[in-house]
């Protein structure tokens, strides 16, 4: 089976680099340390600083793992090459709720990228999916499981 793609733009691609760079040079290095010092300290049974440290060493293994997964997969969105005239990844979108009649702003990124709270939204994401080949003063259809809900594309840019 062929692994998924992991669409990310140039900035998800160099946040992940630079994590993936501070986990194995920083991160290793400190919880090697925190390491070496419990086991100073005699009995490893019942030391919970070397099991805490051990815990640490195990998660930052895992997300250099996981970090190194997404990046063997990743497919950058150029975004010198990406077309303003339709939504796609790597736009940021002004869209209007028909229904709640106010204005909203999304960045269209891949999966690994998405966070609501920054307005970052996957393209694989319901509202990502229906806005994504839209074009500007269309209005768009995205279920939801609370029902359909209706956006306006009022305007398309770079994300800059």
């Amino acid at each position: 089976m062929e692994e998924k793609k992991n669409i990310l733009t140039y900035a998800g691609l160099k946040k992940l680099e630079d994590e993936l760079h501070d986990l194995k040079v920083v991160k290793r290095k400190e919880v090697a340390g925190k390491i070496k010092e419990a086991r100073e300290q005699g009995d490893l049974s019942e030391n919970a600083e070397y099991d805490a440290a051990k815990d640490e060493q195990r998660d930052i293994e895992a997300r250099i793992e996981e970090i190194e997964k997404i990046l063997k997969n990743a497919e950058v969105v150029v975004e010198d090459e990406v077309d303003y005239t339709t939504i796609s990844v790597g736009c940021k979108v002004t869209v209007h709720d028909m229904e709640y009649d106010e204005d909203m702003q999304f960045q269209i990124v891949g999966s690994t990228e998405a966070n609501s709270l920054q307005g970052k939204i996957s393209n694989e994401s319901p509202v990502g999916k229906a806005l994504i080949g839209a074009k500007q003063g269309q209005i768009v259809d995205v279920e939801l499981p609370a029902g359909i809900m209706q956006y306006e594309v009022l305007n398309i840019e770079r994300n800059i």
